[in-house]
């Protein structure tokens, strides 16, 4: 009630403001003389006859004199010292013409004390009037700020997380706790340090009547399948949805209680993790020198983490990012001490036969995990001849390099766009597998396998990160057809899947994840919006936050992906891994192809490149149709 009032006082305009303090100044010149001659008579007195000149006398001065001086042009709420030494000197000069007609000239009947009384009592009355004013506005004014900038929240969890949580948030500006939500019926409608525990059926009804605009998931123990459960309800409340930092973070101090994040790209995948095998993990890592091809990129970085946990003798960073080899290894050395093993940054392209080579020989490493590669589609579209020379013959480099050093085992990081590709990076990829596939058959020494999964969120170039940027933005998200779909998985999952896969190799295996069923990009779409605490605009809801727009497929992407080219897939150690032997060309009549592409590649011929591509590579088909490569080669001769 008093904030309402407060709120009034500071919408009247201005100028309003400004003939309000002078008819409140005008008043306590008339109070004050008033209590002048009472203090004088020691009495209640009434003033008559010729002290009533007394008034006029003292508004004709005092108006003008801080009219004039500025008194009225400084804001109440904000007055500070300048001002009050500007109150002292108006009403210093007032009491001096003040003084010289009623003290030293003097009028009979009006005492002379008066002409020094009535100054000091104005100045008392004038300099506590803002005082007042600026203590009493200034406190409401900044606790209606707070009130409109303050996000409404419900913690769920009353657990010591949830209540230190509220502690925590209690010092701050941006949050005001105004409700807990738990499961437990004996704690709902009872208070926690002050703050109601409401139950998380009624979550609908308490978001709305509560105004709230955000929860945040205090959970740490919880199950991933009731965190799913939880986050479904929240969506349909339109609240904005976040996470506090894990308890591992907050123990180690990375992170405070306060640092909430957005929600893990679990809770968007809406699916339990694949959890690892430790045995599998440690297998081809503990107590070995490891090389890590693309350790800068999304997943090759993810490999390097996982890896670091697992005590290698040496973990190589081989790529040609300076400034993420560079951060990475200042990531990976905060956790590590110089007697656990070695980190060693590596600056080197994997088309580079002799740095790669050479690489090899001094370091000896007994695993390789080749995470290299172009992967964006669209890019790889445009720019064929690169991605042929990276995709596939930095493959190929890699692992002669990696026979001729004696590696034990080399393991390639594909992508389910190589089963039946659309597109060249797809294509380049498939090809990368066949190189691997026909050097195993030659009964190497080098165990080759390959892991193959589907989209990796929060990767680069993940729609996830993307959808972000654009809900942060106030939209359009933007997706390339309304019936687009994906299989996902988390850059730890296909970090762990990488490791776990090559340690069960057995040479020129395709190894994938169980995945589970294909998630709609436009559903993903939606539930990020919704637990944004906003709402997607459709024709439906055309009052929504957030617009939904499909641009069309780009060149060569699927609507759906597919992880297998054959239908017979193996069990394997880890129940949500499968391995699958597929068909492959003889290293001997792969070799010869794969000059004539290099030739093509080099000479930039993005056609015959995409026509060799698709002799090589079964079911890739870059043309509605297809020229005969034949016919082709004989055109371009001289």
């Amino acid at each position: 009630m008093v904030d309402s009032y407060t709120q009034r006082i500071l919408a009247i305009p201005r100028p309003a403001k400004r003939l309000v303090a002078l008819i409140f100044d005008a008043g306590l010149c008339v109070l004050t003389v008033w209590l002048a001659f009472c203090f004088r008579f020691n009495d209640w007195y009434a003033l008559s006859g010729v002290q009533y000149i007394t008034i006029p006398v003292s508004l004709l001065i005092a108006l003008p004199l801080f009219v004039t001086s500025g008194l009225y042009r400084a804001i109440f709420r904000f007055i500070g010292w300048a001002a009050f030494v500007t109150v002292i000197k108006c009403v210093a000069i007032y009491g001096l013409i003040y003084m010289a007609i009623f003290t030293v000239i003097s009028i009979p009947t009006i005492p002379r004390t008066v002409g020094i009384l009535q100054p000091m009592l104005l100045l008392l009355a004038v300099g506590l009037s803002r005082f007042v004013a600026r203590y009493f506005l200034y406190d409401a004014y900044n606790r209606i700020l707070r009130q409109s900038t303050e996000v409404r929240t419900l913690v769920y969890g009353t657990g010591p997380q949830g209540r230190q949580l509220v502690s925590a948030l209690g010092h701050g500006g941006e949050f005001k706790v105004v409700g807990f939500l738990d499961d437990d019926p004996g704690l709902q409608g009872n208070l926690i340090n002050g703050v109601k525990v409401f139950n998380p059926e009624t979550i609908l009804k308490t978001c709305a009547e509560l105004r709230v605009r955000t929860v945040l998931l205090a959970l740490p123990q919880i199950d991933r399948a009731r965190r799913n459960e939880i986050l479904e309800t929240l969506r349909s409340a339109k609240v904005a949805v976040r996470t506090v930092p894990d308890i591992g973070a907050l123990a180690v101090g990375r992170a405070q209680l306060t640092d909430l994040q957005d929600l893990d790209i679990e809770d968007l995948l809406g699916r339990s993790a694949v959890p690892p095998n430790p045995s599998l993990l440690e297998q081809n890592v503990k107590g070995r020198v490891v090389l890590v091809t693309g350790a800068a990129g999304s997943i090759g970085s993810q490999l390097c983490r996982e890896i670091a946990k697992m005590q290698p003798t040496a973990l190589l960073l081989l790529d040609q990012n300076e400034y993420g080899i560079y951060a990475l290894q200042n990531e990976l050395s905060g956790d590590v001490t110089e007697d656990m093993f070695q980190i060693v940054p590596l600056l080197a392209s994997v088309c580079d036969e002799a740095r790669i080579k050479s690489i090899f020989d001094t370091w000896k490493p007994a695993t390789v995990y080749h995470a290299a590669a172009y992967k964006h589609v669209p890019l790889v579209e445009q720019n064929p001849a690169e991605g042929v020379k990276t995709n596939v013959f930095g493959t190929l480099t890699v692992s002669r390099a990696a026979v001729a050093a004696g590696v034990d085992r080399l393991i390639l990081v594909s992508t389910d766009k190589a089963v039946r590709p659309t597109n060249i990076m797809g294509a380049t990829k498939r090809l990368a597998e066949m190189v691997l596939q026909a050097q195993a058959a030659q009964s190497s020494t080098t165990t080759f396998s390959m892991v193959r999964f589907g989209n990796v969120l929060g990767s680069s170039g993940s729609v996830v990160p993307l959808f972000r940027q654009q809900i942060g933005r106030g939209g359009p998200i933007t997706l390339t057809h309304a019936d687009i779909t994906r299989f996902f998985m988390t850059v730890p999952e296909a970090a762990q899947l990488v490791i776990q896969a090559g340690a069960m190799a057995r040479g020129g295996d395709v190894y994938l994840l169980d995945m589970g069923e294909p998630v709609k990009i436009i559903d993903l779409a939606r539930r990020m919006v919704e637990l944004s605490g906003l709402t997607v605009r459709d024709d439906q809801n055309p009052a929504g936050d957030i617009e939904i727009v499909t641009t069309g497929l780009r060149p060569g992407e699927k609507l759906y992906e597919e992880l297998l080219i054959s239908d017979n897939p193996e069990f394997t150690e880890h129940p949500k891994i499968r391995a699958a032997r597929e068909q492959f060309m003889p290293w001997s009549e792969l070799s010869t192809k794969l000059e004539e592409l290099r030739d093509f590649a080099l000479a930039g011929d993005a056609g015959a490149l995409r026509l060799c591509l698709s002799e090589l590579v079964s079911g890739y088909r870059p043309f509605e149709k297809v020229v005969d490569l034949v016919s082709l080669r004989q055109e371009l001769a001289p």
